[in-house]
């Protein structure tokens, strides 16, 4: 990347939004960035459709809906560069648990033996079809960028943003490990 300002994307699938909790946890940091980065999809901003050109994209969660596959592959077809964010885009983490029981013994509990209210209804016209395997993006899409971390820290996350801007590689193991 470069010092000209960028365009970037940021959304999280299958996951608890911890790595955009700790993006936020940056605070005055990114207003340093922001003389760099140009957010134009996120869920800090109220954009619809993920536009074309976006320089990076940064992906928080696994995929486990039939909906998070269509979308990650439109973000790579937009996408220049992919960061994969947190434990659960690189490994699948606590979503890919479910792999352990299958999709049908987790909806049954879900929707079955767990729920108080529509018990025994799957809302399959308002909730995306579950994948039968939850994976991470480098199962759905190739990807530029790994910074791991359950959440990512904060510091990892502007140590990898400044290297892209500056040109320089950082290596994420110094700010934080799998499951930190």
């Amino acid at each position: 990347m470069s010092k000209t300002k960028i365009n970037v994307g940021t959304i999280w699938l299958d996951g608890c939004s911890g790595c955009h909790m700790s993006f936020l946890d940056m605070d005055e940091r990114i207003v340093e960035l922001s003389q760099y980065l140009n957010i134009i999809y996120s869920p800090y901003v109220d954009a619809k459709e993920i536009p074309a050109n976006i320089d990076l994209f940064i992906v928080e969660g696994a995929i486990s809906t039939d909906h998070d596959l269509e979308i990650i592959q439109k973000i790579r077809d937009n996408s220049k560069k992919i960061l994969a964010l947190g434990d659960c885009a690189i490994t699948g983490n606590i979503s890919a648990m479910k792999n352990l029981a299958g999709t049908e013994v987790s909806l049954e509990k879900g929707y079955f033996e767990l729920a108080d209210l529509n018990k025994g209804k799957y809302p399959s016209k308002v909730v995306p079809k579950l994948l039968d395997k939850v994976i991470p993006l480098n199962e759905a899409i190739s990807v530029d960028y790994f910074v791991p971390g359950c959440p990512t820290p904060a510091d990892a996350i502007y140590a990898v943003l400044k290297g892209l801007i500056d040109g320089v590689e950082v290596d994420p193991s110094k700010y934080t490990r799998f499951g930190l």
